[in-house]
């Protein structure tokens, strides 16, 4: 058996006392963050006059070295469990090390880590050790040296049974004050075997799903975009709460409802892409799903190389679009992670030119957003999403051992069946001109 890792996220209800408890911990690990960042930046100050053969880094494990000496100086840091304080000091370094990732790929506008302001609830990050779960009554304990002595014990009103080992428990808040444990374990999922069937899939914005199979049927999901029903609705309280005195009462009252509306938008969406992504996964006999290879940045910080600025206000819609409600590329991870829970397979192939290319004859020719059906030279008329996944599944098939020709003509010649006409009635004309495979 093979493992996966999940997340479960699950609402608890603190008493006050133990929210005083829960703030004073994630401010002691705020303060560790914040000084361990400003030792960094100090460190670069000092070293970046020298020559890089005589600079010296500060690293995790220096830092974590360091912890005992803080307790012994600073002794309410000793109130977080070490755990705590040692996770802290690990996500400050998967910071920088995501940073120096991200500016060595080319993307110099990425921002450095920076320091958490007050009132900034840090999560609390228990890992493999410091809690203790009972299935049984639906609880959960996390140890603390507070000197308040109480108990940091929470019941959750639902809990699944546990197939694997708990690796680790968060505790975290979100903007509207509600409490969450994120309880991440490993879970048994059966291997994935190679059935010969595949099923090829161009995510988009006006549907959010267009996929087409190895025999050659479509099926088209249209994307729900509770965004723009939101969007108005969020702007005039934003407007609203501008013209208000800051920190008001009634600065806070329009606060409230901006971060309730923004939490119900999230809601949909993730809501949305939850369901749509176990019924494409349940409702396919293929094994292997493949996606392309998103490059959500690159999408949207396009520019035009003439002038070089953004390109029209279609493109300013389309980052907004891919940016704001950041569905593509969570959609992806939720439908990659369902796959393997049932034992397939997500793979992700480079989509480049899948748009612009025709399905049929192979040629190349720029078209804008707008052009919503492909009219190509050759006599084929398709939906542009449509295009694209079938240019996806002759790209997969084209890189298939040892038979890869003799995949795609089939898949090819698949498209001309009456099946897949009565799911494309503009292919009828196109079939009137004979298959090639542009190989």
């Amino acid at each position: 058996m093979a493992f996966l890792t999940l997340t479960r996220k699950i609402r608890f209800f603190p008493t006050l006392q133990q929210e005083r408890i829960l703030w004073d911990l994630s401010e002691k690990c705020r303060l560790l963050y914040n000084f361990a960042l400003a030792e960094r930046l100090q460190n670069w100050e000092s070293n970046r006059a020298r020559p890089s053969e005589e600079r010296t880094y500060i690293n995790y494990t220096k830092q974590q070295n360091d912890l005992p000496a803080i307790k012994a100086k600073h002794p309410e840091y000793a109130w977080v469990y070490s755990k705590v304080l040692q996770m802290v000091l690990r996500r400050l370094d998967g910071d920088y090390k995501s940073f120096f990732a991200r500016y060595k790929r080319g993307d110099y506008h990425v921002n450095p880590p920076r320091f958490k302001g007050k009132n900034y609830f840090t999560t609390l990050c228990y890992n493999q050790s410091g809690f203790r779960i009972d299935t049984e009554n639906k609880s959960i304990r996390f140890s603390h040296n507070h000197p308040s002595g109480v108990e940091l014990l929470f019941s959750l009103p639902w809990l699944p049974k546990f197939k694997g080992k708990v690796k680790q428990v968060e505790i975290l808040k979100d903007t509207r004050n509600r409490w969450f444990v994120a309880i991440i374990s490993d879970e048994e999922v059966p291997f994935y075997v190679d059935n010969g069937f595949y099923q090829a899939i161009d995510l988009g914005i006006i549907n959010l799903v267009t996929a087409v199979n190895i025999h050659g049927k479509f099926i088209q999901i249209q994307n729900r975009r509770p965004d723009k029903y939101w969007r108005k609705k969020i702007r005039e309280v934003q407007s609203r709460r501008d013209h208000c005195r800051k920190f008001s009462n009634k600065w806070h009252r329009y606060s409230t409802r901006l971060r309730k509306m923004q939490q119900k938008l999230a809601n949909q969406l993730r809501d949305f892409q939850h369901k749509i992504s176990k019924h494409v996964v349940e409702n396919t006999r293929a094994n292997t799903i493949i996606i392309g290879a998103l490059k959500i940045e690159e999408m949207a910080t396009k520019k035009n190389l003439k002038t070089n600025h953004s390109r029209n206000s279609a493109q300013k819609t389309l980052n907004h679009s891919i940016q704001n409600t950041g569905f593509m590329g969570r959609f992806a991870e939720f439908l990659t992670y369902k796959a393997k829970k049932v034992g397939k397979k997500v793979t992700r192939i480079d989509e480049a030119y899948t748009t612009q290319t025709c399905c049929i004859c192979g040629k190349i020719r720029h078209r804008r957003l707008s052009e919503r059906r492909i009219h190509c030279d050759c006599g084929t008329t398709l939906d542009r999403d449509q295009n694209a996944a079938v240019n996806i599944m002759i790209r997969f098939l084209s890189q298939k051992p040892p038979v890869n020709g003799e995949l795609s003509q089939n898949f090819l010649n698949s498209l001309h069946r009456n099946t897949a006409l009565h799911c494309i009635p503009s292919l009828v004309d196109s079939m009137k001109t004979p298959v090639t495979t542009s190989e």
